[in-house]
């Protein structure tokens, strides 16, 4: 740590000043933050004190990251091993990951400087986009509203009817959007947003009964647009009058959207960029619409689905297991998801994070290996499959 140098200087020019000023009027001088910074000098022994504890902390500190840094190098190679052995299709042992806990830090706390120290700026957080910035946005760039449900209902039977005839399940439909919304949550929900909790701010871009991120959004069109353009393509065909003419313009609306999507290699990082942009965010804003929204929450799970298809694994998912998916990614998800359950016992859920996203997640340290992460999941699944959102969802299927 770097000692408080302006602090010092203060107070080292404040001696000066006392030394050179008449009695009567030395302390009328000092600038009042002078006067405060020698008022609240600490003595040497304090500051003796606080270095020696700094030195401790320092070295105990150095010696935790070099454990924890050997730790999460090793998981970093075990990951990079399995996918090596999956690629020439080998089986995958306990030997391929990390059976250790990550190390945790014990020594002591970061001391306290006795002497007052410059506080650093607030770092100025850029406010989330909300659903009226995603349906300004697609107002502004692609004139076009979102066809929203007069009730939430008309939005569940929508997804429901698309979800079943796409290939998911009932139960791994309603379980998920149990987990994801806490069993209550609408079509239009963003999380951290509670209309029941005044001043309650959005924690992110996820919208919906499977939480979509604006670069969910921009992704599902990218590789899936030409899929919804051809389901829409065929509503329209049935439709005429003032329907055919609103949902002719939606088409259009869609076309575009997807051809902006593609404008990026097909990678997460180079969708997530033009997730960022208002364009982005009006990409964003079909998934309050009653025709696409449905279709976008569907993909968001059934890409998992047949991702796993094609990795081989043909056993139906469980709903746990799909929301591992959902939640850590296609790849990451079936490692877990295609291990036996003897080897779920044993191996840590470090195994499936980097070290900032592990040490983020409270879930997967209280409940530290695979089994119980998919059992904690499971039993939250239960336990709001049972509110009144998830029953509607489950009496509309």
């Amino acid at each position: 740590m770097r000692l408080p140098l302006i602090r010092i200087g203060s107070g080292l020019a404040a001696l000066a000043l006392l030394a050179s000023a008449p009695p009567a009027v030395a302390t009328e001088l000092l600038p009042p933050s002078t006067a405060d910074a020698m008022a609240q000098a600490a003595s040497p022994q304090a500051m003796a004190e606080y270095r020696r504890k700094l030195k401790e902390y320092q070295e105990a500190r150095a010696a935790f990251e070099e454990e924890a840094g050997a730790y999460w190098a090793a998981i970093s190679e075990k990951r990079k091993g399995r996918n090596a052995k999956r690629r020439e299709r080998q089986a995958i042992t306990l030997d391929d990951y990390v059976l250790t806990q990550p190390p945790v830090y014990t020594g002591p706390k970061r001391p306290v400087s006795p002497e007052p120290e410059e506080e650093a700026p607030p770092r100025e957080r850029k406010p989330l986009p909300v659903v009226a910035d995603f349906l300004k946005a697609a107002a502004d760039h692609f004139q076009f509203v979102p066809q929203r449900p007069a009730t939430e209902i008309e939005f569940k039977r929508a997804y429901a009817r698309y979800a079943l005839a796409a290939g998911l399940t009932r139960e791994q439909a309603v379980r998920v959007y149990s987990f994801e919304t806490g069993g209550s949550g609408n079509y239009d929900m963003q999380s951290g947003l509670n209309p029941a909790k005044p001043g309650s701010r959005a924690i992110s871009t996820a919208i919906g009964y499977n939480q979509l991120l604006t670069t969910n959004s921009v992704e599902l069109l990218a590789e899936q647009g030409h899929e919804f353009i051809k389901e829409l393509t065929a509503r329209a065909a049935t439709l005429s009058g003032a329907p055919r003419k609103t949902m002719d313009h939606k088409l259009a609306v869609l076309k575009r959207m997807v051809a902006f999507t593609r404008t990026v290699p097909d990678t997460w990082s180079e969708h997530e960029k033009l997730a960022n942009t208002p364009q982005g965010w009006a990409v964003h804003a079909m998934v309050l619409d009653i025709d696409v929204g449905p279709m976008l929450q569907t993909h968001k799970l059934l890409t998992s689905v047949i991702f796993a298809r094609a990795k081989g694994y043909n056993r139906p998912l469980t709903a746990a297991e799909l929301e591992m998916m959902n939640l850590t990614g296609d790849g990451t998800g079936l490692d877990m998801v295609t291990m036996p359950q003897a080897m779920r016992e044993r191996v840590p859920t470090s195994n499936f994070f980097q070290r900032g996203g592990y040490e983020r997640n409270p879930v997967a340290i209280r409940h530290n290996t695979v089994a119980k992460l998919l059992a904690v999941t499971d039993e939250r699944m239960d336990f709001n499959s049972g509110k009144p959102g998830a029953k509607e969802l489950a009496g509309v299927f």
